[in-house]
Order: C-alpha cells, then structure tokens, then sequence
C-alpha cells in the first residue's frame, strides 16, 4: 500500500527531527532511557496551534503534558468510569512527585466558543455530544461571563477562555492529593493563557483574579 501524503509528511518531519534534535541530544535521549523526572505538569487545549513543547521550548522530559478539549480538569471524583485526566494528574503528582502544575488556555479556543454559544448542546454522543457533556464542566462560568460580555464577539470568548483556566484550578484543588501538597508548599498550581493572535503569554495572578502578558 502506498504511503499516503500526510504519511510521507510525517515521516519527512520524523527524519528532520532525527538529524535536528534526536541526534544532537542524544546523551539527553539515553539518559530518558532510566525514566523521567519532569518537574512541571501541564493540561493544554487539544488544539493544534499551541503545542506546551513549542511556547515554553523544553527539551525533552522537561514537562509532563496533557491535553484536551479546553484545558479542562474535572473535579475529584470516584465513580465508575474513565478518568484520563484524573489518572495523568495522579500520576504526575504522586508517582512523578511534580512540583507544579500548569494550566495553560489560549484564545481562539473552539471548546470555549462551544461552552460560550452552548452550540453543541442537545447533540447525541458522536454527533456534539461527547463534546457538550465535556464542556459542562465550564457552565458556572459560562453563565457568569455570559451575564457580564454576552455571547459573541472576542472580549466575551477571551473572557470564557481565561475563565475556564480559573475552572480547571479550582477543580485541582479538590482532589485530595493536590490539596495536601499545596497546603504542604510542595506543589504549587498556576495559570496561564496563550495568545494566538500575537503570541504573548499571559501569566495569572490569582490575588487580583488577572492575566498579565509576559514583555
């Protein structure tokens, strides 16, 4: 069967990648080889255009990422079922022992728009459903942004996007490990969003509740 062409465009990216970061880090590769020690966590959007790797330019085994619609953490629960995000945050804390964990937003963010506009709302799993019942995680503050900017246009998205940063923090700090080590000074949780617009980050200080670009 033939190569298709985003195969071949893959495999030419994993080539580059081999004679431009494989191969020059090498030492840094064997060493990954005994395990990791990441000492940063970061949940990120799912979405392409914002890649933790790429805005922070770590090496690799320097952070422990995942990603998913939005950014988001459920709260701390114990019911049936799989819990991804739940499992790579308990890992990561308590077997990895990380010292921070990151949220990390950005604008432009389809799963924020869905949240905002509530456009997927009432679709059937596989058709929107999945993706509304994902994005209820993010009601509260849906209809708090919703009351204050509306619906549409960018100040009210980048409001709902910066909001859900706040959402995932407080939803790590029911889970029980989170919350000791916190208490403990030994984790610390922060807030971040990225601009796609102009590429400046923004850091969150939870005192004022406000993001602030990085200059």
């Amino acid at each position: 069967m033939p190569d298709s062409i985003v195969q071949s465009s893959l495999t030419e990216g994993y080539r580059r990648f081999r004679e431009k970061s494989w191969h020059p880090q090498r030492e840094r590769w064997m060493q990954l080889k005994e395990g990791q020690s990441p000492k940063v966590m970061v949940i990120a959007c799912s979405d392409s255009r914002v890649d933790p790797s790429q805005i922070f330019d770590v090496d690799p085994g320097e952070i422990f990422v995942v990603r998913n619609v939005a950014a988001m953490v459920p709260p701390f629960e114990t019911n049936p079922g799989h819990h991804g995000v739940s499992a790579a945050l308990e890992f990561a804390v308590q077997v990895l022992q990380v010292e921070e964990v990151l949220v990390l937003g950005h604008g432009m963010c389809g799963g924020c728009n869905a949240a905002l506009t509530q456009s997927m709302h009432g679709n059937e799993p596989g058709r929107g459903g999945f993706i509304a019942d994902w994005i209820d995680l993010l009601d509260d503050a849906r209809n708090e942004v919703a009351s204050e900017y509306g619906t549409e246009g960018r100040e009210a998205e980048r409001a709902m996007e910066q909001a859900a940063v706040k959402v995932s923090i407080q939803n790590l700090r029911t889970f029980p490990c989170v919350k000791a080590k916190e208490e403990k000074g030994t984790l610390a949780l922060r807030g971040a969003f990225f601009a796609i617009s102009d590429g400046l980050l923004h850091w969150l200080d939870e005192n004022t509740g406000k993001f602030s670009p990085v200059r």
